[in-house]
C-alpha cells in the first residue's frame, strides 16, 4: 500500500498556540493548589482534551464561572469567548490565559468597532459554534445597529439589508458558502463592508486535499467529528474521491481501507501529528 499525506494538514497556528498555552499553564500552576480550567473545550479534538484532563485541567462551562475562585487558572480557548465572560472572570480575580486565535480576536475587534459605528453586523457561520458565539458577544447594540447570524445564502435573502451593513465570517466557514453570501449582499448593497476573515489555513488545507484526493483510491480524514473544518474536509474529498471516511483515531479505520493500493491522509486544524502517525502506522501494519 502507498500512503500519501496531504502537503498541508494538522494543527493550525491558532490551535497550536492554544494547546501550548494550556500545557504551559499546567506546568506552571499544577502544584500551586489552584484549579485549572479551559473555558469550554479547548479545541475540537477528543484525544487532546483527554490528555489535558489527565493532566488536571477541567472544562469550565459559562454558567460555572460564578464558581471560580480567586487565583484559579482559566485558559480561553482558540475560539474565543464573549467580552462579558472575560469581565466576569476578571471580577473573580482569576488567572486568565487568553489563547484566543489572533485571527478570531481581529474579528471580535471588527464586530465591536463597526457596531459602534451603527452598522448592522452579519456574521456568516454556524450559529452554534463557539467562535460565532464569541463574535456575537462583542456586538455593541447601543448605536442602533442590528446583529444577524446566517448559515447560508437563503438566510441572507430573508434579511432586509440597511445601507450600513458589514459582513464577517467564522474563520473556518466554507469559502464557497461565503462567496455566495457575499454575492447576494453586494447585489443588494454594493457599499456593504465585506471582511475576508476566513483563515488562510483553512483554504490551504482544502487546496492540498483537493490535489491529494484526485491521486488516490481512498481518503482518511483524521480529526474530531465535532470540528467544523474537519467535516468540511470530508465533504470536499467526496467531490474528488468516492471512498472517504472521517475518523478520530486509528481504531476507526474501516476494514476495506486496508485493501486499497493508494490511500491519502489529511487532518483537520485541531488534529495533532501523533494521531496521523498512529493511523499511518496501523495502515502499513495491516494492509493486504
Amino acid at each position: 500500500m502507498e500512503i500519501i499525506r496531504a502537503s498541508v494538514m494538522g494543527y493550525c497556528m491558532g490551535v497550536e498556540r492554544a494547546v501550548n498555552a494550556a500545557l504551559e499553564t499546567i506546568k506552571g500552576k499544577k502544584d500551586s493548589g489552584v484549579k485549572l480550567h479551559t473555558l469550554g473545550p479547548l479545541i475540537h479534538n477528543p484525544l487532546v482534551l483527554k490528555q489535558l484532563m489527565q493532566s488536571g485541567m477541567t472544562v469550565l462551562n459559562e454558567d460555572e464561572i460564578q464558581d471560580v475562585s480567586e487565583g484559579d487558572a482559566v485558559v480561553i480557548r482558540a475560539h474565543g469567548t464573549t467580552a462579558e465572560n472575560l469581565e466576569r472572570l476578571r471580577k473573580k480575580n482569576a488567572f486568565v490565559v487568553d489563547a484566543t486565535c489572533p485571527r478570531v480576536k481581529q474579528s471580535q475587534k471588527r464586530v465591536q468597532e463597526w457596531s459602534k459605528k451603527g452598522y448592522d453586523i452579519i456574521i456568516a457561520g454556524d450559529r452554534d459554534h463557539g467562535e460565532v458565539k464569541s463574535l456575537e458577544g462583542f456586538f455593541d447594540s447601543s448605536c442602533g445597529g442590528k446583529l444577524f447570524v446566517v448559515q447560508n445564502s437563503k438566510e441572507v435573502e430573508a434579511i432586509q439589508l440597511s445601507q450600513k451593513t458589514a459582513l464577517i465570517s467564522q474563520t473556518t466557514f466554507s469559502p464557497q458558502k461565503y462567496d455566495s453570501i457575499i454575492h447576494i449582499i453586494q447585489e443588494i448593497n454594493p457599499d456593504a463592508v465585506i471582511f475576508n476573515s476566513i483563515c488562510r489555513a483553512t483554504l490551504e488545507r482544502q487546496e492540498s486535499l483537493e490535489n491529494l484526493a484526485k491521486e488516490v483510491d481512498a481518503v482518511l480524514v483524521v480529526g474530531g467529528k465535532q470540528s467544523a473544518n474537519t467535516r468540511q474536509l470530508k465533504e470536499l474529498a467526496l467531490k474528488f474521491c468516492p471512498h472517504v471516511e472521517l475518523i478520530e483515531d486509528e481504531s476507526e479505520i474501516p476494514q476495506d481501507f486496508y485493501s486499497y493500493s493508494k490511500v491519502g491522509i489529511t487532518a483537520g486544524a485541531s488534529t495533532p501529528l501523533f494521531s496521523v502517525e498512529a493511523v499511518e502506522e496501523k495502515l502499513r501494519k495491516f494492509s493486504h
